[in-house]
């Protein structure tokens, strides 16, 4: 498609608001020359003209009202549409929808934009964009008892839902009238896609004032959860705006003029990593022998020589990872690695595969490091008083658990490049996973901490965060540093400065499980 063949929109915004907050946008699509839809979803607005950009018509909301009633509005559009082909234009939450009316008509559909959205998958909630924890934990539990529905923010608390750059007082205040409470069920039905868009090409608008840029999703490709790294598709082009979360108000000529480069499958395209770039891809960067091991479950040990039973180091692996993926973590080169390095120490070097599949897996993935943790514990190979945990990457948000309230049979967490608090966009990270909140509870647990040089600024932030946090509370906090290292830098940079980093942070975790 070309700019000149003069694309047909539909445009879907966020919570609370309806086809209103589309008008300047739209009117200059239309304009150009663009055939334009702007919705208005079940539950919000008045207007009932469906062919002047405002949707649906502002069709009260029943206590049925759920996701599944906004894909069939935005269904109802695409059928009423008169262009063979649509683009459809999901802004935040306006993102759901639009995947599951693309899912079920993807032979309308040319192009589907993110705008300044999460990438939900199968099964994920809508309530992952829930930022306010009351909100969140409201919609959660239900405890009310009844369909209430969400209010909308008052003009000063929009913050809450996503940056305010760009937007002036009355701005704020336009965007507090034109919204709506939205019903409950709309947040708390999960997203059902059967796969029938999957080969619909994809655009993403990063709103930059909301902390995400084409070059940290690059950074991200390589490291980052599979719904990351399948964007260096070529049928994936990226642009960025100057803005915050509402660009469609704060900079609508530039925003119509982006969606047309979109439509015209413009765009900025990631690189994908090469092999040798992804950590898990090349072998460990010390040579150590291979030991025995014994698979129980997801969890292996290495077992060391001599008598047992022995100190342990259980190594928890990042993510997210994709479920099929294969090694599995625990039989890559690169966990195999540590395990070995560490029976060959005298420990026993344990690995667990772990379900982080999702940022919204946090829950589950924590529940089965406990029960590895438990099982490495019970076993009589191991002397379940002495045991440390070694995290890594996204990993890192499951040592909250062990640093609120650390067992007396901890002697060390150690974490290498650790993702230690929400990275931008993860909206649906469970409260309870913020180690720099929590750390003031780990009292005097030695926290051995690995930083990469070279890590993505989103990443070192939380990292910084936490160090400040740490050193505020008084914690037992060691430094390694590597200040030539990438995230994941022993599968990057096997250099002797990397290789000194290793043995000094596995050195200093057993004298801690030996002292």
């Amino acid at each position: 498609m070309s700019i000149e063949a003069k694309a047909a929109f539909v445009l879907v915004s966020g919570p609370f608001t309806d086809g209103r907050v589309w008008s300047d946008v739209a009117a200059r699509l239309r304009k150009a020359g663009c055939e334009v839809h702007a919705a208005t979803l079940t539950g919000a607005g008045t207007d009932t003209d469906t062919r002047t950009g405002t949707g649906t018509g502002g069709v009260p909301a029943g206590p049925e009202t759920d996701l599944e009633t906004h894909i069939a509005d935005v269904l109802r559009l695409i059928d009423a549409a008169d262009a063979p082909e649509l683009v459809l234009v999901g802004h935040d939450y306006g993102i759901h929808p639009v995947l599951g009316a693309a899912d079920r008509r993807p032979e309308r559909v040319a192009r589907i934009v993110y705008l300044d959205a999460g990438l939900p998958q199968d099964g994920d909630l809508p309530l992952a964009l829930v930022p306010d924890h009351t909100v969140h934990a409201l919609l959660a539990s239900g405890s009310d008892g009844g369909d209430t529905p969400v209010p909308p923010p008052a003009p000063d608390g929009w913050q809450l839902w996503g940056s305010t750059a760009g937007l002036a007082e009355e701005q704020l205040a336009l965007l507090s009238e034109l919204s709506a409470p939205q019903s409950r069920g709309t947040f708390t039905r999960p997203l059902r896609l059967s796969g029938g868009a999957a080969a619909i090409p994809t655009s993403g608008i990063l709103c930059t004032a909301s902390g995400m840029t084409i070059d940290s999703v690059q950074a991200l490709v390589a490291v980052g959860p599979p719904q990351i790294r399948a964007l260096a598709d070529p049928r994936v082009g990226f642009f960025e705006l100057a803005t915050g979360h509402w660009p469609m108000l704060s900079c609508p000529g530039e925003l119509a003029e982006v969606l047309m480069a979109a439509a015209a499958g413009e765009g900025r395209r990631l690189t994908p990593p090469a092999e040798h770039e992804v950590p898990y891809g090349r072998a460990f960067l010390l040579e150590v022998p291979e030991r025995p091991r014994v698979r129980t479950g997801r969890v292996d040990l290495h077992l060391p020589e001599g008598e047992s039973p022995r100190p342990a180091v259980l190594f928890v692996h990042g993510g997210p990872v994709a479920p099929d993926a294969r090694p599995t973590p625990r039989d890559s080169e690169f966990y195999l690695g540590y395990a070995r390095y560490a029976a060959s120490l005298g420990v026993v070097g344990a690995t667990v595969d772990h379900r982080l599949y999702g940022i919204g897996d946090f829950g589950r993935a924590a529940a089965d490091v406990a029960e590895a943790v438990e099982a490495l514990r019970a076993d009589p190979r191991v002397d379940g008083d002495r045991v440390a945990l070694w995290f890594f990457s996204g990993g890192g948000l499951l040592t909250s658990d062990w640093l609120a309230a650390p067992p007396a049979w901890l002697r060390c967490l150690a974490a290498n490049y650790p993702v230690l608090a929400p990275l931008p966009g993860w909206h649906s990270l469970e409260p309870r996973f913020r180690p720099v909140e929590v750390v003031a509870g780990a009292g005097r647990l030695p926290i051995v901490l690995t930083r990469a040089g070279l890590e993505t600024s989103e990443m070192a932030a939380t990292v910084a965060a936490f160090v400040a946090a740490a050193e505020d509370a008084g914690a037992a906090l060691e430094l390694i540093d590597v200040p030539n290292g990438h995230h994941g830098f022993e599968g990057l940079e096997q250099t002797e400065e990397s290789r000194a980093a290793v043995a000094q942070a596995m050195h200093a975790v057993l004298g801690h499980l030996r002292a």
